[in-house]
């Protein structure tokens, strides 16, 4: 039996920035139909991570209603780069980076989404047959006035920093998707505002029913200041082992934690002040970083990692340190390329501002000098941050 429209539209609407326009998500919902509700992923990375588990999550409840859910894999746009919040042009990847970061996206999204109800599209099979005379037809219905109100590319030419001519034409690719699909309602994080708006505006110039465009909150990183990223070394990765992940998730801010369980776990502001009124700020944290992982990973995880945490953490037990088999070419390893052996940092200017502020210990002895050569031996310690624990087999 089909839910109530009023209750439908209240979990559309839960933990969303915008709903544009309302009243249209509410005329499509009253029409019984099945919908076709799209997300757009390019596969720049190998990675998916939490952040992109707010949007997959919105995604799943909509599965969940019974709609049908496209996943486009951008192989197409992926070449392009999208410039969202970019400052500078993106080096363009090549086909068999794409196509090699586009293997792994089906078994972590399926920590989300149920791959059975789940169709799996690739942009190419619609922008690559374009013809250069369909391309400019396309590009005939926007102006660039309107290309320059992005945010980004009017911080750019503010700047004068440059805006190389392919970065236009992102927004138009990524708005004929939605022509190409018929969408009826599209998702992405509020930095795409203006894309999925582009994909609401050609579904109009193509005498289309115009999608609803649905936005969500970005969630900051493990630093609580950029939104996360594997490139900038604040993420949780989908992939990663639970233990590892449990651990990031309890180095974030008492503050930010509830707006973790808010977008992960769509945890009621009442159950959070509840929580806040009865728990001590560990517990509430424990409680919200098992939960992630019970629901991310699987409860047996969750629980180990809870285990293994409370062992290493507050009973300061090593034995339970995550164990990492490395191959070296010597005993005797830059302590960079050591952590990056481990996985531990997302670039080498990472690694200096972990080495500077004395965050990096091996055998319990802090690591400040940024050039220092590091002696490898099995059952070596290394503690990067608050909460990652390596223990060496070499």
């Amino acid at each position: 039996m089909a839910q109530p429209i009023d209750q439908m539209l209240s979990i559309i609407t839960s933990a969303t920035v915008d709903v544009l326009p309302l009243e249209d998500m509410k005329k499509k919902l009253q029409s019984g139909r099945t919908l076709n509700i799209k997300l757009g992923m390019d596969p720049t990375s190998p990675d998916l991570h939490l952040g992109h588990a707010v949007v997959l999550s919105k995604m799943r409840q909509f599965q969940d209603l019974g709609h049908n859910i496209i996943l486009i894999i951008g192989d197409f746009t992926a070449r392009i780069g999208d410039p969202t919040g970019k400052s500078k042009t993106r080096p363009p990847l090549t086909l068999e980076q794409i196509k090699e970061n586009a293997k792994t996206y089906f078994e972590q999204v399926g920590k989300i989404l149920d791959l059975k109800k789940l169709t799996i599209r690739y942009n190419s099979e619609w922008l690559a047959p374009l013809t250069f005379d369909d391309v400019i037809r396309l590009a005939s219905k926007i102006t660039v006035a309107r290309l320059l109100e992005r945010e980004d590319f009017s911080r750019r030419m503010q700047n004068s920093q440059p805006i190389s001519l392919h970065e236009l034409l992102y927004p138009l690719l990524q708005g004929y998707d939605s022509v190409a699909l018929k969408a009826d309602v599209e998702l992405g994080g509020t930095d795409q505002t203006f894309n999925l708006l582009c994909g609401r505006f050609f579904q109009e110039q193509f005498g289309q029913e115009p999608q609803v465009v649905i936005t969500v909150p970005l969630l900051e990183g493990l630093d609580g200041v950029e939104k996360m990223s594997k490139s900038l070394g604040n993420s949780v990765g989908l992939a990663e082992p639970a233990a590892q992940a449990f651990g990031k998730l309890m180095s974030i801010s008492d503050e930010l934690m509830w707006k973790y369980a808010r977008l992960l776990l769509h945890t009621s502001d009442a159950e959070i002040e509840i929580m806040k009124n009865t728990m001590h700020p560990m517990d509430a944290k424990k409680h919200i970083a098992a939960g992630i992982i019970r629901k991310f990973w699987s409860s047996q995880e969750a629980e180990q990692a809870q285990a293994q945490f409370e062992s290493l953490f507050q009973k300061k037990d090593y034995s339970a340190a995550q164990e990492v088999r490395l191959l070296l070419p010597s005993l005797e390893i830059w302590i960079v390329d050591l952590l990056k052996a481990l996985d531990a940092i997302a670039s080498s200017s990472d690694a200096k501002r972990l080495i500077e502020s004395g965050a990096v210990l091996i055998d319990e002895k802090a690591i400040t000098d940024f050039k220092a050569l590091i002696k490898a031996h099995t059952g070596m310690i290394v503690k990067v941050g608050k909460h990652r624990i390596y223990k060496l087999v070499v």
